[in-house]
């Protein structure tokens, strides 16, 4: 979302992804394994999936590492994977666009993120889970821990995924 609200994504050259890749502490070897992992995408895609992970998805990796290690409680991850329709698509699941789906409120003020029709399903079954868990302590997925980081992925067919950031992950552990 970020990149893409002033047009910065689609001025990323090849030339510069490396050298802001490098600047985010990745190697050459870590930017081709998100090659790997987004084929067909530009270079803008990935230096925003770069980005992505090195401010969100990996410090909340080690926080749950950290609190499923020392904490009494369980500790429970997800990611929320719908892509918005809105800006062609390229908006993706930008972050914080999942407490609509959340809270299930669809439909009130949300179109300009989310477009005219998201999917009410994929409300239904993340409400559902928050107030489990609220309620039980159980949200109906794995409990997360830092070996099998089995992660909820919500999308219009939600699943467990363990592992969610695959090989990338090892190439962020030194920072």
């Amino acid at each position: 979302m970020f990149l893409f609200s002033d047009g910065s994504i689609d001025r990323i050259t090849e030339e510069s992804l490396s050298r802001l890749a490098a600047a985010y502490g990745l190697s050459a070897e870590g930017l081709n394994a998100y090659r790997a992992a987004y084929p067909g995408a530009s270079t803008g895609d990935l230096f925003s999936a770069i980005q992505t992970d090195w401010y969100w998805r990996i410090p909340a990796l080690r926080m749950a590492d950290a609190h499923a290690a020392k904490a009494r409680a369980a500790t429970f991850m997800y990611e929320f994977a719908w892509r918005s329709p809105q800006m062609s698509g390229r908006l993706g699941a930008a972050h914080g666009m999942e407490i609509a789906f959340v809270f299930d409120t669809l439909g009130l003020g949300t179109e300009p993120m989310l477009g005219r029709d998201p999917p009410q399903p994929l409300a239904d079954a993340m409400h559902r889970a928050w107030v489990s868990f609220a309620v039980s302590g159980d949200c109906g997925w794995p409990q997360y821990d830092p070996v099998r980081r089995a992660s909820m992925r919500f999308d219009l067919t939600s699943k467990v995924d363990n592992n969610p950031l695959g090989p990338a992950l090892a190439f962020w552990r030194a920072r």
